[in-house]
């Protein structure tokens, strides 16, 4: 099998899997058509006013300020694992890795993101 059939092959298979999956979830799930079901829940407590509210910018900054450098430090357990067969081309790039990862952070800190008002 060549490259293309393969990756087609692959392809088809993922797309009958999603389908199918939708259709069935379609067909065996439980209906109700209750009409409290289309209204915001609040911890059990009923609404009042809208459900529309500004958050803070500062939320969403240390969520993905968070998100940002957990993947990044993922990043460092696979090549902790092979640091020895890399050589020094492998310390070099991940060094190079690191000190962008720095920079970011002092980026941030100097922009005072990192600060909880």
């Amino acid at each position: 099998m060549s490259n293309l059939s393969l990756f087609l092959t692959a392809l088809l298979t993922g797309a009958v899997f999603v389908v199918a999956g939708i259709g069935i979830a379609l067909l065996l799930a439980p209906r109700s058509f209750n009409l409290q079901k289309g209204e915001p829940y609040e911890c059990g407590i009923p609404t009042h006013g809208t459900s529309w509210m500004q958050f803070k910018a500062g939320y969403y900054l240390h969520a993905i300020l968070y998100i940002m450098f957990d993947v990044e430090t993922i990043f460092l357990f696979p090549w902790a694992t092979v640091v020895r067969d890399l050589g020094y081309t492998g310390l070099y790039s991940i060094l190079f890795f690191v000190i962008i990862l720095g920079l970011g952070l002092a980026y941030a800190w100097r922009k005072n993101v990192l600060k909880w008002n």
